[in-house]
């Protein structure tokens, strides 16, 4: 109550002339220049961007404020916070430039950098508009009988976001000093950096519940409680949560590998701790498959120990043509198409007889396990041209009975 007490106060700031004053700036700049920079790129430099106008108006807004003798507190903190945004996105061009895969930039971009940045500007604004030590000391309810203030509560809800966040590249770099000295697989390395990220992690809440106040009793009354969830509500989430750990260290299933899923070949995107992410290229679907799928099912792996895969087409033939000139016409044109691997060499088999017709087999090799399809699709066009080329007859099996 005392707290949406004290926020409804700061609304009488708002009645202030110099407050208006500074919010029109902070807010009315930018869009201006957002606005006028393509009539002024045109004009006097192609390359202007407009956060480095607005940033440039704010700064002379600032200057005149001060020669006038106005308060410019929240004019300097807008000018901070443009300045700030423009200095993650320099550090996120520098960073790719580096060689730093995209998606962990985007990530310590969005979830750690830019969450800090508008953390540190509300605190800034709050702190123009009030006393911060004193918001601190602002108590809440009780939590499993232990009085919280907003100071304690904020202080540890922080340091968790940032262990959690930012733990992940530290923990990286330990896992890959580790696998140098140690000799472990990459899988393991992942497994370890994950490892290392949750126990940080651990520590973190063990200190916010220490931070706040918590008893003893309290903790196991906690932990009691998730116990009994494990039983009951989240033992799947658990059991996929275990699995995900067993299976980087393992390395059965790696970003990379191609899996045989329901009759296709899926290629593994991520592994996470719940689950997996395939990509199916037929369809251009993404498959997410619980890790304890991989532990209850067989799975067949096409690039476990590499990457070539073995296909096969059937052709059927008719009787009066030489089986030798089948099989050898048929390698032939095998060797003719360009995805198909010279070594190890196509082979062309005998199969079975028919009614009307012989069915031959051509057993191929591919280097991409995710192509057998698309290189099967061009070996039977390839096989059809060519037995047009030398009259060999592809018979049609016998009609049925018309009935009367």
């Amino acid at each position: 109550m005392r707290l949406l007490e004290t926020m409804g106060g700061w609304l009488a700031f708002l009645e202030r002339g110099p407050v208006v004053l500074q919010l029109l700036l902070v807010l009315g700049l930018p869009m201006l220049m957002v606005l006028i920079q393509p009539a002024l790129a045109r004009r006097v430099w192609r390359r202007l961007k407009p956060r480095a106008l607005a940033l440039a108006a704010q700064a002379l807004a600032m200057v005149l404020l001060v020669v006038l003798g106005q308060p410019y507190g929240l004019v300097g903190l807008g000018l901070a916070a443009l300045a700030a945004w423009m200095a993650l996105d320099g550090l996120h061009d520098v960073l790719l430039a580096r060689g730093v895969p995209a998606p962990q930039v985007h990530e310590l971009d969005t979830r750690l950098l830019k969450p800090l940045v508008l953390l540190l500007v509300g605190l800034g604004l709050v702190g123009q508009l009030d006393n911060l030590q004193d918001l601190a000391l602002i108590s809440l309810r009780d939590l499993l009988g232990v009085p919280v203030n907003l100071g304690q509560l904020a202080s540890s809800a922080l340091i968790l976001y940032l262990l959690s966040m930012g733990s992940g590249p530290p923990a990286t770099w330990l896992a890959w000093v580790l696998q140098r000295g140690l000799g472990f697989t990459d899988g393991s390395r992942r497994a370890v950096a994950l490892m290392i990220r949750y126990a940080v992690v651990g520590v973190g809440i063990l200190w916010a519940l220490d931070h706040i106040g918590f008893n003893r009793t309290a903790i196991l009354t906690v932990a009691g409680g998730l116990s009994v969830g494990l039983g009951f509500g989240i033992k799947e989430v658990f059991s996929n949560f275990v699995s995900g750990i067993w299976l980087l260290f393992e390395g059965s299933v790696r970003p990379g590998e191609v899996l045989f899923i329901d009759g296709d070949p899926c290629e593994v995107r991520s592994l996470g701790l719940r689950a997996a992410t395939l990509w199916r290229d037929r369809d251009n679907a993404e498959l997410v498959i619980p890790n304890q799928t991989f532990f209850t099912a067989t799975t067949t792996s096409f690039t476990r120990t590499d990457r070539m895969r073995r296909c096969q087409v059937q052709v059927g033939v008719a009787y009066r043509h030489d089986p030798r000139e089948v099989v050898a016409l048929l390698e032939g044109v095998a060797q003719g198409v360009e995805r198909v691997l010279a070594t190890p060499a196509p082979r062309a088999t005998v199969l079975s007889f028919g009614e009307v017709s012989i069915t031959y087999g051509l057993a191929f090799w591919v280097a991409n396990p995710m192509t057998g399809g698309g290189v099967g699709s061009e070996l039977r066009t390839a096989i059809w041209e060519c037995f047009r080329e030398h009259g060999i007859e592809i018979p049609l099996p016998p009609l049925g009975d018309p009935g009367p």
